[in-house]
């Protein structure tokens, strides 16, 4: 392979020496067939590497009984170079596992393992005993009364169990259900690294594990009703038996000034059956508006921007001023007294808002000051909601006596906090977000 281009300008191409990158192959998928179907072959697509990267590709075979379930990913890698490897991490019969890996760079899409021969040997006969468990593979809950299967001679336990693959572009919990030939939560034997993917086990919950992106986010700076901002993070958090992903965002826009804080993570079940996003207060004067979205799949709280809620909010048509004058500011966790800037208000507005917005839950906890123009018909931002997302608030304005905060329903976090001495524009992540992955399977 000739060295990489570095850069081409009016036809002239001036070359790195020694500087190669590789073209890998390039997939994830997760599949459940029959063992009856076995060999299993597929075809790729291809992705460019980074300088130094090399090609990777982890393939795992877990079978139960009459089922194997497949799980394989491909890719570029910081890893170094490893020979192809078969490794049988628990034999048969019964539950069994098996995995392939590999790290190369000797050439362009080297990492071609095609199809499962190499980790597939023919059943062998197993004399059956008088053991029945339940059969198995589920990314959600097994079923009640499912398919069970008669256990090989000498078998004494059914084993049910949460499998969890992250890494390689999979993130995934497996639920699985079938015959070991002893008590105990080990079925991978000790293994907690496959190749490009860390792999866990818990047989504690009587559900799946739900797995959430993770974090908390924060900015201040014009435009962000206008325009949209990223909304990732790389962090992710196990949720407690029964808690679903969130993701909430709250926007407050003065004007001159905006300010966006977002939280990712987990939380207690709510009824909602789509993102909702609702507006608040809206023009004229100051707009505060917000997004929430609760879902119970695995990393399913995964917006990336806010487009989320920006692609919803109304395109007001431009006021024209008026006679009223109001000091505007929107500040986290500060007062506005010595920081706001005085604007001609549009018609419409008749009087100055000024008010603390207290916020809680989610990895927040903070108050937000307000100053802006308020129509004839407001004198709250909030309408008095006390709940948007994961956040519990209270509006304390002037004229309106304090009331306490309502208990947070959110699950333990680290705050988002006041940081001293933050300029404008301000950005402020933590958290955990992943990739999509695309099926290399037709």
């Amino acid at each position: 392979m000739s060295p990489a281009p570095l850069l081409a300008f009016l036809g002239v191409t001036f070359l790195l020496p020694g500087v190669q990158t590789l073209n890998c192959q390039w997939g994830t998928t997760e599949i459940v067939r029959n063992v009856s179907q076995l060999p299993l072959t597929w075809t790729s697509s291809q992705t460019a590497c980074e300088i130094n990267e090399g090609c990777q590709e982890t393939l795992l075979l877990i079978e139960n009984g009459p089922q194997v379930s497949l799980v394989l990913t491909k890719g570029c890698t910081a890893q170094k170079d490893q020979e192809a490897k078969v490794t049988e991490h628990r034999a048969g019969p019964g539950l069994s596992i098996t995995s392939y890996t590999r790290v190369c760079r000797h050439r362009d899409f080297c990492n071609d393992l095609s199809s499962t021969v190499p980790l597939w040997a023919p059943p062998s006969d197993t004399v059956p005993g008088s053991l029945r468990c339940p059969l198995c593979f589920s990314n959600d809950d097994c079923p009640q009364n499912g398919p069970q299967q008669i256990c090989p001679a000498g078998y004494t336990h059914c084993y049910n169990g949460v499998v969890k693959f992250i890494g390689g572009g999979i993130a995934s919990n497996l639920r699985v259900q079938g015959c070991m030939p002893q008590p105990g939560c080990n079925l991978l034997n000790g293994t907690q690294l496959i190749g490009s993917m860390d792999v866990t086990e818990n047989c504690s919950p009587r559900s799946a594990i739900q797995t959430c992106n993770r974090g908390t986010m924060l900015r201040i700076a014009a435009g962000l009703s206008q325009k949209p901002v990223e909304w990732t993070t790389n962090q992710e958090e196990n949720c407690n038996p029964g808690e679903v992903c969130q993701e909430t965002l709250l926007l407050i826009d003065v004007g001159h000034k905006s300010l966006l804080v977002g939280s990712k993570g987990c939380s207690s079940p709510q009824r909602q059956d789509a993102p909702t996003v609702f507006i608040h207060s809206g023009s004229p004067g100051v707009l505060v508006a917000s997004y929430a979205w609760f879902c119970s799949s695995i990393l399913c709280n995964s917006a990336k921007s806010s487009s989320v809620l920006l692609n919803s909010l109304p395109r007001p048509a431009a006021s024209a001023p008026g006679s009223l004058q109001c000091p505007v500011c929107v500040q986290f966790g500060g007062s506005c007294s010595q920081v706001s800037n005085f604007i001609i208000c549009p018609n419409g507005t008749n009087h100055c808002y000024k008010g603390d917005i207290h916020t809680r839950g989610g990895g927040v906890s903070a108050t937000l000051a307000v100053q802006g123009c308020m129509p004839e018909s407001s004198k709250s931002l909030l309408k008095e909601a006390q709940k948007i997302g994961i956040f519990s608030v209270n509006e304390d304005f002037e004229g309106k006596t304090k009331d306490p905060l309502p208990p947070s329903s959110s699950a333990p976090a680290p705050y988002l906090a006041l940081v001293a001495g933050l300029g404008l524009p301000v950005a402020f992540w933590c958290g955990g977000f992943l990739l999509p992955v695309k099926s290399i399977f037709p």
